[in-house]
């Protein structure tokens, strides 16, 4: 019984340390640049609930409909955003202190990475 309340207690531990990390949460800057020295970046704000919805915005559009998930060692989320013309379909996962992603925009025929990091203060 004492082993069980010992793993119960390091889970409980863990799953605070992992809910009091940002994680995607907050603010982010968007590297768009698609030529080297020519830079291009675009902000990013990331809410994720508890309930696995995503809010925000990303390059100056509200994020319409997104879900966040952390499974298999990945912290990721997926969004949709518009330009009034189509829908944009990101998806963004954590990897150390940088968030990777992409985004596929059907209408307008391209599906582009690119890198994300937090405002410098």
């Amino acid at each position: 019984m004492r082993k069980f309340a010992v793993l119960v207690v390091a889970s409980l531990l863990a799953q605070a340390a992992i809910a009091a990390t940002p994680g995607l949460d907050g603010a982010w800057v968007v590297d768009l640049s698609a030529e080297p020295g020519k830079p291009y970046t675009q902000p990013m704000q990331l809410t994720l609930h508890a309930d696995g919805r995503v809010e925000g915005s990303f390059y100056g559009s509200t994020i319409e409909a997104g879900r966040w998930k952390q499974d298999r060692g990945r912290l990721c989320a997926s969004f949709r955003t518009s330009d009034g013309v189509g829908p944009y379909h990101s998806a963004v996962c954590l990897d150390g202190t940088i968030a990777r992603g992409q985004t596929w925009a059907e209408h307008r025929n391209f599906l582009f990475n690119w890198n994300a990091t937090r405002p410098q203060p």
